[in-house]
């Protein structure tokens, strides 16, 4: 039998359906390959970064719960996670678990972690941070800490400390829009690479090995990660059944090839 793959290609602005250009370095996805836990009840993925969780507003890119749509029929959205952040995610596959799942998000009796790169290095190693936060009253996608939004609590701890990034375990109370990295700005050392709240610059190698040289074969250096630095981690809920379930998503290869460069620099 073989193997079914999902094109990930996304349309060019303008293009139909039976006029795509494909791009020459074509992305496939098997949720097989993605997927942590896969019940009669839900479905729990690592999702990869770049892919959307739920169709946007304009629904031209391909999102995962559409993927998943095509492969069991019914899907519900529990949570979601931005595009560009990768990690755990859990869809209910019927009503029931949605409701049951949903009203835990709803009244904070999860467990959600997150790993996240960002820059320099932190004052306070351990704390939490306390604002409100709400849509940028001018910048439409933007969210921001303002006085008229609504309650959003990060506990937050740095795991290591490289002087010129930090890596960071936070831990999400409430589920606000971009909430991690609303809060990261917010306290002075936004997310690593992000575009909306931070300086949006990817990590190059050359700024992190003091010999580096390019191989023959290259014209220009590849970015050693040149997307949001931000994984979620684990999630605990109860399932249907009354039992508590904790799930972990590992790490992606981008992250760990990262963090194995600067725990090099840092020796």
């Amino acid at each position: 039998m073989k193997k079914k793959f999902v094109n990930l290609n996304i349309l060019e602005k303008g293009n139909s359906s039976q006029n795509t250009r494909m791009d020459t370095e074509k992305a496939y996805i098997k949720i097989s390959d993605h997927t942590i836990l896969d019940t009669p009840d839900l479905i729990a993925l690592n999702k990869p970064s770049g892919l959307l969780s739920i169709p946007d507003r304009e629904g031209k890119d391909i999102s995962l719960k559409k993927l998943l749509i095509e492969k069991y029929g019914n899907i519900f959205t529990v949570h979601r996670l931005d595009k560009d952040t990768s990690g755990l995610i859990v869809f209910a596959k019927n009503e029931t678990t949605h409701k049951l799942l949903s009203q835990q998000f709803e009244e904070r009796q999860t467990e959600k972690i997150y790993l996240g790169l960002v820059l320099g290095s932190l004052a306070e190693k351990k704390g939490s941070i306390n604002t409100l936060i709400s849509e940028h009253p001018l910048k439409r996608g933007l969210m921001t800490v303002y006085k008229k939004g609504k309650e959003s609590l990060t506990d937050y701890e740095v795991l290591e400390d490289f002087k010129i990034f930090s890596w960071v375990q936070f831990q999400i109370h409430t589920g606000r829009t971009h909430q991690i990295r609303v809060h990261a700005k917010h306290i002075g050392h936004p997310v690593v690479c992000d575009e909306l709240y931070g300086d949006g610059k990817p990590i190059l190698l050359s700024a992190l090995k003091h010999k580096f040289k390019l191989s023959k074969n290259e014209l220009e250096e590849r970015p050693i990660l040149n997307r949001l630095a931000l994984h979620a981690l684990s999630l605990q809920f109860t399932n249907t059944n009354g039992e508590k379930i904790k799930l972990e998503a590992p790490l992606p290869k981008d992250l760990r090839a990262l963090l194995q460069q600067l725990r090099k620099r840092k020796h």
